[in-house]
């Protein structure tokens, strides 16, 4: 079974472990806990018929304190980028993380998730400064970890992003891929 490598990226508190419990085993938990290096967790996923295992790598918040640890990025398939909706600084750390990802990365498969929008009458963050982000509109969702609110089609999106595509040349009776 082919197995894909994510990571999850933000700040401190934007939600990352929340989504990935819902992603994974449908719970919201509103106690916060701080994730302190990295938590793994995993979730099968069929796309174009061949099953994917999703290995999710939730990373510990950036913060003034803590920076984003460039050996966790090694092998990452994909990366979900998340902001809080409810904090402006939250989009400053993600223009500082995706800096480090060009930096350090050829190709990236990215999505950003602005999270928490069951709060969405107290978000401080409007549509042009998510724009400055330079990111297709088709990778951007509007998630809430607590509602469940698009979080299965983000994380499908990013496994589409992903997952190698084989197609079938029936002329020439063999399989190609084209990633």
């Amino acid at each position: 079974m082919l197995s894909k490598k994510i990571c999850m990226l933000g700040a401190f508190a934007v939600g990352k472990t929340s989504l990935v419990k819902q992603y994974v085993h449908s719970i919201f938990n509103e106690k916060y806990h701080t994730t302190i290096g990295v938590k793994i967790d995993k979730r099968l996923v069929s796309i174009n018929d061949q099953p994917i295992q999703l290995i999710l790598w939730d990373i510990e918040g950036v913060d003034i304190f803590t920076e984003l640890n460039p050996s966790y990025l090694r092998g990452a398939s994909g990366y979900i980028l998340v902001i809080d909706g409810t904090r402006p600084q939250t989009l400053e750390t993600a223009r500082e993380i995706m800096g480090q990802l060009q930096l350090n990365l050829n190709e990236r498969k990215l999505i950003l998730l602005i999270n928490k929008s069951d709060l969405k009458n107290k978000w401080l963050i409007n549509d042009s400064q998510l724009s400055e982000l330079m990111i297709k509109e088709e990778d951007i969702f509007i998630t809430s970890a607590k509602t469940g609110q698009r979080v299965e089609q983000a994380f499908q999106h990013i496994a589409e992003l992903i997952a190698p595509i084989t197609c079938y040349q029936a002329d020439q009776h063999e399989y190609t891929s084209n990633r």
